[in-house]
């Protein structure tokens, strides 16, 4: 199955069918939900339908103080397992209209944490058809989470001394090194007295004790 997009008919004056169908299977059709959705089948095989709510910035405030948008969002999350919202225009959001500026931030909040839409921004129509292109084009790919990640590398012998060192109260990477330097094992470092502790660069007396209280205190179950 070949990604399609399927776009709400109400789209039409926006300028993005035609930006899309240069490069995008589409058909236009009255959507209930969602202003674009798109579906196919990803590099996996697996079925993927995404739906997408576009806004420009004035209808994102209009649709705030009408309320619509908790119900778009609400219809969005829960026919999409991957819901994304559009925010579209360079006007600055919060000088658009007279809204506390902390109304427009606890909705975006609201957006990120309570619905768990992400939230793309866009500059114009054109924008957003290539936006929605390739996120269409993404769908295609086999997922490949770990190598976006990328896999941590085993850490070096020498890193994981440094670490070890790194976790002590009060000492952290650059100081972690400067105790190798000095007792070059970590064996010594923990044999180490108060005084040799002294003698090393940034170590105090107040960093040298909690090193020997973490190393000499009995562990207490309770």
């Amino acid at each position: 199955m070949s990604v399609k997009i399927l776009i709400d008919h109400r789209e039409k004056n926006s300028g993005i069918i035609e930006e899309l169908a240069k490069d995008n299977e589409i058909e236009i059709k009255q959507l209930i939900t969602a202003d674009f959705i798109i579906e196919g089948n990803n590099g996996n095989g697996e079925k993927q339908v995404i739906g997408i709510e576009r806004k420009t910035k004035e209808d994102f405030l209009n649709s705030i103080a009408d309320k619509r948008l908790i119900s778009q969002l609400s219809s969005l999350r829960e026919n999409f397992k991957h819901p994304i919202l559009i925010i579209e225009g360079t006007e600055n959001l919060y000088r658009m209209r007279d809204f506390h500026p902390n109304a427009i931030r606890g909705m975006l909040a609201s957006i990120a944490i309570d619905f768990q839409v992400p939230v793309l921004h866009t500059r114009n129509y054109r924008d957003t058809s290539k936006l929605i292109s390739v996120i269409a084009k993404r769908l295609e790919k086999p997922k490949k989470l770990s190598s976006l990640l990328l896999q941590r590398k085993p850490l070096t012998l020498k890193e994981q001394q440094e670490s070890i060192i790194a976790s002590f109260p009060g000492i952290g990477s650059e100081i972690s090194k400067n105790l190798l330097k000095n007792f070059k094992t970590i064996k010594n470092f923990m044999n180490a007295d108060i005084k040799k502790l002294k003698e090393v660069e940034k170590i105090g007396k107040k960093k040298a004790q909690k090193i020997l209280e973490l190393l000499e205190k009995e562990y207490q179950e309770i």
